[in-house]
């Protein structure tokens, strides 16, 4: 498509600069953008909402000392039970005291930090005799301690817990193709497959990895822990599939795509997110992970990015395939995206001032010169995809489905009176128990996007819907005794709850709040790259990146 304004000469050259600010989402981030610009740099600064940022410290705290009264120790919280369960019979890991810790440490909540760290170095125990998924111990555990490190201005007993746990799942990359078992047992220091997918592994389980044991590499010396998740990425690269996207499973023996789902959601996501990061970590010193990020943004833009019938929303589908008549293949594109999927949004916006970028650093918001033309693409989409995420959250609570479809001309909800024109919830009838699509986990990607699209513009709108989620929240999620639950149905008011409090929400949800509403000196992603479960990593400098001959 010939972009607008590609008939306008050099003789009307503001015509021109205002199509194209219009067509790639550029003049709405000007006129109310509140940025401080320092001299002739682009260094930008952001002031905090104090009022907003310390309601969502007051939040995490309801939410923690809820956990510790009850359940301290344990991996999760139920806060309508107020009880704490493990992963295993063999005990836990301490999941949501190393989740959070960096939490604690970036909204200055030192006693309940200082009474978490008190536990990791006195009860923490990774000697446990049963099954743990590599990828959340890598990112949540692994992860949190890393972080935690950091932040704590090198508390080394954080370094030689991180240490411990990486060498007890270093044996999970002991395979023939280098491609990490899905579960370890920490206890044995062994791997293990799945007994749902045996043989296979997903993209995301193997691609989202690398920042982590990166990171240990650089602060202890030890080279293995780099070379075993580059050779994850060798043999990712060295199997690229023709159209360049990931389907969700590979085998374990060879690292060869099997035929199945492609989808940016769930067992894809994070893939796509480790590219532009990984790249980002290593000070973008490492081209390859450039190369490979904008072969798969290309891949993502030319068959999973759509429009839908009615206000022409971006979103994403998912490729489907099927075994026609004669046993040939197809794939059937279906428009269906995951809440998981609204971290893109975001990640477009951030890799387009990175990757495609023509100066070193770019303006905030950045101007339609500073970017190249696929820098362009990837900032319009970006932009689009947070509107079409901050959409979903129009329901009866105000909070985003798990799960939604997109209307598209084939699907035959025309003739149904009040159909809607852009997107719905896959729902069961009125009599019957809501679906899993209708849930909210109190998921953090959408409010990620905001965070990340607020850093990079300015624009209060981010910060606006930001606050109007977390009042959602508020008002449906909180439990009075303490701790917030899962919604079971976004488009029932008054909602029911569901008993359970993951993580992530003290770990992400609540983090990107914060920093949302914090200044944008606090974790500058100038200077950090945050891992999948929002932990943040200091960007390596070029002496300290390992070279990965990918």
């Amino acid at each position: 498509m010939a972009s607008p304004g590609a008939h306008i000469d050099s003789q009307n050259p503001e015509l021109f600069t205002t199509l194209i600010h219009e067509w790639i989402g550029f003049s709405e981030h000007y006129d109310s953008a509140p940025v401080v610009h320092i001299g002739k740099s682009s260094a930008t600064y952001l002031g905090a909402d104090v009022e907003k940022r310390d309601a969502i410290v007051s939040a995490f705290r309801h939410s923690w000392h809820a956990y510790a009264r009850d359940a301290m120790g344990d991996d999760e919280y139920h806060p309508i039970d107020k009880r704490g369960s493990n992963l295993t019979r063999a005990g836990g890991i301490g999941y949501m005291v190393v989740d959070v810790l960096d939490s604690m440490q970036i909204m200055g909540l030192d006693s309940e930090y200082q009474h978490a760290r008190k536990w990791v170095a006195e009860k923490l125990s990774f000697d446990r005799d049963d099954a743990f998924s590599t990828f959340e111990t890598t990112i949540r555990v692994l992860g949190g301690l890393l972080s935690a490190f950091h932040l704590s201005g090198g508390d080394d007993m954080y370094l030689q817990k991180a240490i411990d746990l990486a060498d007890r799942m270093m044996p999970v990359f002991d395979t023939q193709a280098g491609i990490p078992l899905p579960v370890v047992n920490l206890a044995q220091r062994k791997g293990y497959q799945t007994r749902d997918f045996p043989g296979l592994t997903s993209i995301a389980e193997i691609a989202t990895l690398q920042l982590e044991f990166r990171y240990l590499s650089h602060l202890t010396g030890n080279d293995d822990y780099w070379k075993a998740v580059t050779k994850v990425m060798q043999v990712i690269k060295q199997n690229r599939l023709p159209h360049g996207l990931a389907s969700v499973f590979l085998n374990i023996k060879d690292g060869q795509y099997e035929t199945s789902v492609i989808r940016l959601g769930s067992r894809g996501d994070s893939f796509y997110e480790y590219l532009l990061k990984q790249y980002l970590q290593t000070n973008k010193s490492e081209d390859t992970y450039r190369e490979m990020y904008v072969d798969a943004m290309d891949a993502i833009h030319t068959h999973l990015v759509r429009s839908s019938m009615g206000n022409k929303m971006t979103y994403t589908s998912e490729l489907v395939p099927e075994n026609g008549p004669n046993g040939e293949l197809s794939w059937r594109l279906t428009p269906k995206q995951d809440h998981l999927v609204c971290f893109l949004g975001g990640s477009l916006m951030l890799g387009a001032t990175r990757t495609g970028a023509v100066t070193d650093r770019v303006s905030v918001p950045p101007q339609p010169d500073e970017l190249t033309e696929t820098g362009k693409r990837d900032w319009r989409t970006g932009v689009e995809l947070v509107k079409t995420c901050m959409n979903t959250h129009d329901t009866a609570t105000g909070l985003a489905p798990e799960i939604v479809y997109f209307r598209v001309a084939s699907d035959g909800m025309d003739s149904i009176p009040g159909a809607p024109s852009d997107w719905y919830i896959k729902g069961a009838p009125v009599s019957e128990f809501p679906p899993y699509d209708s849930r909210y986990m109190l998921r953090p990607e959408t409010v990620e996007s905001l965070f990340i699209a607020y850093r990079l513009t300015g624009e209060q709108r981010y910060r606006d819907h930001g606050w109007k989620i977390f009042q959602s929240i508020e008002k449906h999620c909180r439990v009075e005794s303490g701790g917030y639950a899962t919604i079971i149905n976004v488009d029932q008011n008054p909602a029911r709850q569901e008993d359970k409090m993951e993580t992530f929400f003290l770990s992400e949800t609540l983090k990107y709040l914060y920093l949302l509403f914090d200044s944008s000196d606090v974790i500058s992603l100038d200077r950090y790259v945050l891992n999948t479960e929002a932990h943040p990593f200091p960007i390596l400098s070029g002496s300290s990146v390992v070279d990965s001959h990918l």
